[in-house]
């Protein structure tokens, strides 16, 4: 039978250790384009719904997650469902808020492994909410880190990001300026859209030599890097390397003031597999940049029903979908 995880079993199932063990193997896998087509994107007039959709051969599953988001309301569903590849019975469906906060954060934290320097790392996060706190911790289980400072608008939000840290080897410092956050850092984590959508890291900020990771800005009217951070960088290694150089804000903004920067893009895949190279001089500065994507979310995901299984997780479903073979 099926099985329906709640985000209390997504969280006590998965560890960042074994989410980036899978996202790793599903990056260094040949996938065909086919398996994952663009998204789609219903909207209303203060609500919206995403699908992503793919094929995970190597899971031997595919399936879908959906994302319903009322801004009028300010609240948002996610769920993932996934289906069998050879019979097609329902395999699992599971709330996808902690599977996208896990799948988020632990590709970064796969990309930072291939494109940062290879030594413990001064980090600025800017944001202090949901994801900025998964990206620290999905980073610290992963990398040795030297220094940690955090600027949000909010210094009770700051102050309580850095208070909930004290368990790292290294301290999380509130920043009272973004600037002051980012200067002389070899990471950034940019993981916060400011409210008016103006950009929240400046490229004027970076040092020689700086990874960026962005994850705040993956709809065109969202803002998170200006102009001259994408001017500066030397390579950008992109999750959908269509949808963020089409459909984020920040790359929209870049091509208006006339910046040119297709031939900085790479795919993270190609990246991970070594049909590319990231960082290519200690000097670069290299920009990631994710708006998430249908292979991180099943293959968490399938991470997630595999283990359930495994521990008795869950609560099983006897679910019956009506199946048939049309030919077409």
């Amino acid at each position: 039978m099926a099985v329906y995880l709640t985000d209390d079993d997504v969280r006590s199932l998965l560890d960042w250790e074994s989410a980036l063990k899978a996202l790793h193997e599903a990056y260094a896998a040949p996938v065909s384009e086919a398996h994952f087509p663009p998204r789609t994107m219903a909207r209303g007039e203060e609500e919206w719904m995403r699908t992503l959709s793919g094929i995970l051969p190597s899971s031997g599953v595919m399936g879908a997650k959906l994302i319903a988001v009322s801004n009028g309301k300010r609240r948002g569903a996610y769920l993932v469902a996934l289906f069998d590849l050879e019979t097609t019975e329902l395999v699992a469906l599971l709330d996808g808020r902690s599977i996208t906060g896990f799948r988020t954060a632990a590709t970064s934290a796969l990309a930072v492994r291939f494109l940062a320097p290879q030594r413990p790392l001064s980090v600025a996060v800017i944001g202090s909410g949901f994801e900025a706190t998964n990206h620290l911790r999905a980073l610290a289980s992963t990398r040795e880190l030297t220094t940690v400072r955090v600027y949000s608008p909010s210094p009770a939000s700051r102050a309580r990001f850095a208070g909930s840290f004290t368990d790292l080897a290294a301290e999380v410092v509130p920043a009272e300026a973004p600037e002051d956050a980012v200067d002389g850092v070899d990471l950034v984590l940019c993981a916060a859209r400011s409210r008016d959508e103006t950009p929240t890291v400046r490229g004027t900020w970076l040092k020689p030599g700086t990874t960026v990771v962005s994850i705040g800005s993956t709809l065109p009217e969202q803002r998170e890097l200006d102009p001259v951070a994408i001017d500066r960088a030397d390579v950008v290694v992109c999750d959908l390397v269509d949808e963020v150089a089409h459909e984020t804000g920040d790359f929209i903004a870049a091509r208006a003031e006339g910046l040119e920067f297709t031939d900085k893009l790479v795919s993270l895949a190609d990246v991970v597999s070594g049909r590319a190279p990231g960082r290519t001089g200690t000097d670069d500065i290299v920009l990631y940049k994710s708006v998430g994507s249908a292979l991180q979310d099943l293959t968490v995901a399938a991470l997630c029903a595999r283990l359930a299984g495994e521990r008795g997780a869950g609560v099983s479903l006897d679910a019956r979908i009506s199946r048939a073979f049309q030919e077409h």
